[in-house]
């Protein structure tokens, strides 16, 4: 009986003037799917000892590949990013027109050996595979090495005679050596084919080939993890299984319910077995779930007994995203502490010279460089994951330094992205809603501010995918008015990235400028216009 139900029947007890019975304590309940409601993809995932650890995808966002740690398996926490930025290349500052959305770092591959935390990805914005490492997975410092080419979806793998591999492709999986130090690719090696065609046990009828690799070794055996997606069907987990690293290697369709795909094994210090693997969600993004596996004559069988994902997990309750994945801020900073936690992302590598939390203390300051003419293009937007099934974001800003053509405020970042803010045109402040659900920007409202100080907020609803935001001010941060009309959000694959909450500010005609932010508030709730 959930808590809810308990206190009604004690009411209607005590109402009826029945004796009140003394309750056995309620159990806690289960963990459930999916595990994290938000934009958490192409996890690669270990144990030491009793904790986990994860890497993901956050691609043009910057710092990248975020390491999260858990101690349960269900409930996680940011710890760490192998790197602050991915080279700086125009497409990767938002120079002379250029962008890296959809693209910068894309799936990670996690591993520990002999002590050293290894996290590999790579990246079509520069053509390159890049392996970072470290003693400390939670403090760094992170070594970065890169090469050339740049390999798809590869997994890193430590095999027991200490020969170090990749594994890599789409549909046609290949095969190839690294030195023992994980520095480059062997010399003198040469890459070889290692599956023909992973695609063929999910049929003949492919629409999208079997890549995703991720590799594992148990009991002496080498498993292969892939998503595929048939025509007609959905996305699937095939696994493949060899008695040498090099096979022969026989296949099998592993999972195949709500299009939960990608991903890999992870067991438990008693024993237990899951898969991790993530599920397209619409506009909040790819989000994790979790899947119990038992083994039969030597194979992972993933799912429940009838072979779907479930809705409960035998593991710990889950605990709210908040501030584990996302988290408010006032922007004030005791002495040592990071200028900015590990929840935020700059949309790509940010002018570090052009925003501040110490020139007005217990202020995000944001200052205009240069000019811009669209907001995707614009540089050091702040941002935060939006999270499911429901979430709100709030500010508050003071806009007295804004210059004659700025405009900042609070935005939800993807490319049909929504931002509702201030803008001082020809010496005139005006709130301002933007809607580009288009895929252009189409100015949706427009109220004279007679103010320097007021208040954004944005909601998401992801229940059943209805990605509906909608934005909203207020004067006095109490009483709030709804703005533009609702922004239907979609997940677009040019920028491959669940919405995010997004602080802005930017010049279309004098730089210099600036805007301050007194606090980014999130919650999990959506309140009403009040």
């Amino acid at each position: 009986m959930r808590k809810s139900a308990l206190m009604l029947s004690l009411w209607l007890a005590a109402a009826a003037g029945a004796p009140l019975r003394a309750q056995a304590p309620l159990a806690p309940e289960p963990a459930h799917n999916p595990l994290i409601y938000a934009d958490v993809p192409d996890m690669s995932m270990i144990r030491v000892g009793n904790t986990y650890y994860m890497s993901s995808t956050t691609m043009h966002m910057s710092p990248g590949v975020p390491i999260m740690k858990s101690t349960d398996l269900v409930n996680w926490q940011l710890v760490s990013y192998a790197y602050q930025t991915l080279g700086s290349p125009d497409a990767m500052t938002l120079t002379n027109g250029k962008s890296t959305y959809g693209r910068g770092s894309w799936a990670s591959s996690l591993r520990l050996h002999n002590g050293t935390y290894y996290v590999s990805t790579f990246a079509q914005t520069t053509g390159k595979t890049y392996i970072y490492s470290t003693k400390d997975i939670e403090k760094g410092p992170w070594k970065e090495v890169s090469f050339a080419p740049s390999y798809h979806d590869h997994s890193l793998f430590f095999d027991d005679d200490g020969r170090v591999y990749m594994v890599y492709g789409t549909g046609k999986l290949r095969l190839v050596e690294l030195t023992a130090d994980a520095a480059g690719i062997k010399p003198g090696t040469t890459e070889q084919v290692l599956i023909e065609n992973a695609s063929a046990p999910a049929g003949p009828d492919i629409n999208l080939q079997a890549e995703g690799s991720q590799l594992f070794k148990i009991k002496g055996k080498y498993y292969l993890f892939n998503i595929v997606w048939p025509k007609n069907g959905m996305r699937t987990v095939v696994v493949h299984r060899a008695d040498k690293l090099t096979g022969p290697y026989e296949g099998r369709l592993a999972l195949q319910d709500k299009g939960v795909a990608q991903g890999g094994l992870i067991d438990t210090p008693d024993g237990r077995w899951f898969a991790y693997l993530f599920r397209d969600n619409g506009s909040v993004g790819r989000i994790p779930y979790l899947v119990p596996v038992t083994w039969a004559d030597g194979w992972p069988v993933l799912g429940d007994p009838a072979g779907k994902v479930p809705e409960t997990l035998a593991l710990p309750p889950n605990k709210r995203l908040i501030p584990g994945i996302v988290a408010s801020d006032e922007f004030a900073r005791r002495k040592g502490e990071a200028a900015l936690p590990l929840v935020w992302q700059w949309n790509h590598n940010p002018a570090n010279s052009l925003w501040s939390v110490q020139e007005r203390k217990g202020f995000l300051r944001l200052k205009t460089g240069r000019v811009d003419t669209t907001f995707l293009l614009a540089r050091n937007t702040l941002t935060q994951r939006t999270i499911g099934p429901v979430c709100a974001g709030s500010t508050s800003l003071d806009v007295s330094h804004l210059k004659d053509g700025d405009f900042a405020g609070l935005a939800l970042l993807q490319k049909r992205y929504g931002q509702v803010g201030v803008e001082n045109r020809n010496g005139v402040k005006s709130i301002v809603m933007i809607s580009a659900e288009s895929e252009k920007p189409v100015e949706m409202a427009r109220i004279p501010l007679t103010q320097n100080t007021v208040y954004f907020k944005a909601t998401c609803d992801f229940i059943d995918r209805q990605d509906r935001a909608m934005f909203f001010y207020s004067l006095d941060g109490k009483f709030w008015k709804p703005i533009g009309g609702p922004l239907k959000m979609a997940y677009t694959l040019p920028h491959f990235i669940g919405y995010r909450f997004g602080l802005f500010n930017y010049a279309t005609k004098t730089p210099g400028g600036y805007a301050d932010f007194d606090y980014f508030h999130i919650a999990d709730t959506i309140v009403g216009g009040k």
